[in-house]
């Protein structure tokens, strides 16, 4: 491995630390937002405006010369499935479902991306223990909101729950899409361009299903969007873009086991709310499963990097 590849390696692992952190603190603010705010004009302003100043960025200060025709196509494909159908239905989904029941449905992001992979590529196929961490994974995060499974049966949740897992399948296969088809493009402009094209497209389901009496310019709904705007998307986002182009897109799906973590040892240290031992034994199982399928990837890298010597 080249002192090149290392450094890109630490930084995309560091980028997918950032989005773990990150978007796990985001879960409240879009909460705040789609309570005092029309959810879909919400996400319009923040990817808009968002993908808007990381794409400035990108051309005057970092010189990234404008993409060409098809790179822009990508990039609206890519916006339209990940901001648009992914993010942007997720908060939409949230007026219906408990933010519990939401977690559990985005936990099957990994998932999907396996079930993806496997009937799409033969790069990416998970091996047994790949399959079996992500298994794990999942079992700790149930484990954790076993509370909220009775919730699936609750029939006021129906559309909630098909909007959440329409929504998680969508990120996962616009994350899939995107790593293929933009090797050789620039992550961050990608980013803001994504953002940008996502943002445009939920304009038109901000126009039939927003109630703009329900617009409320609060405090907590300007802090938020600000948060959003500035955090979740032009930095987190951006992250998210490089982990996908450098690292295997199931290791970069992790994240989805991480931020209900996150969120939750930050609503217990801030706002003082449930910790259990449950809790803390879901917790264990879930990091146990990340560490079987990073170390799974890891072992093949080495394998191949021991063949590709010989």
């Amino acid at each position: 491995m080249t002192v090149t590849a290392t450094k890109s390696s630490i930084l995309a692992y560091a980028s997918l630390a950032m989005v773990c952190i990150v978007w796990g603190t985001t879960f409240l603010a879009i909460r705040i937002g789609v309570t005092e705010f029309p959810a879909f004009l919400f996400s319009v302003i923040r990817q808009v405006i968002g993908g808007g100043i990381l794409s400035a960025i990108m051309l005057t200060i970092g010189k990234v010369k404008w993409p060409d025709k098809q790179v822009i196509i990508n990039q609206a494909i890519g916006g339209l499935f990940l901001i648009t159908l992914g993010n942007g239905l997720i908060g939409y989904a949230e007026i219906y479902v408990s933010s519990g029941l939401a977690a559990i449905i985005c936990s099957m992001m990994p998932v999907w991306v396996i079930l993806i992979n496997l009937v799409s590529t033969q790069d990416e196929r998970p091996s047994l223990p790949v399959m079996f961490g992500m298994a794990m994974g999942l079992g700790g995060i149930l484990l954790i909101f076993r509370e909220h499974l009775a919730e699936f049966s609750n029939s006021t949740y129906t559309l909630g729950i098909f909007i959440c897992f329409f929504s998680n399948f969508c990120w996962a296969l616009g994350s899939v899409i995107t790593k293929r088809r933009n090797q050789n493009s620039n992550p961050f402009l990608n980013a803001g361009l994504q953002m940008f094209f996502g943002g445009l497209f939920l304009i038109p389901l901000s126009l039939i299903f927003d109630d703009y009496s329900k617009i409320q310019w609060t405090q907590g709904t300007v802090y938020s969007l600000l948060y959003l705007i500035v955090i979740g998307s032009v930095i987190a986002y951006a992250c998210y873009q490089y982990a996908i182009k450098t690292l295997p897109m199931t290791i970069v799906s992790l994240y989805a086991y991480i931020n209900p973590l996150v969120a939750i040892l930050l609503g217990w240290i801030i706002l003082n709310e449930r910790f259990n031992i449950g809790i803390a034994i879901g917790m264990i199982v879930t990091v146990g499963g990340i560490y079987i399928v990073n170390r799974s990837y890891q072992a093949k890298a080495q394998l191949k990097t021991q063949l590709s010597g010989k």
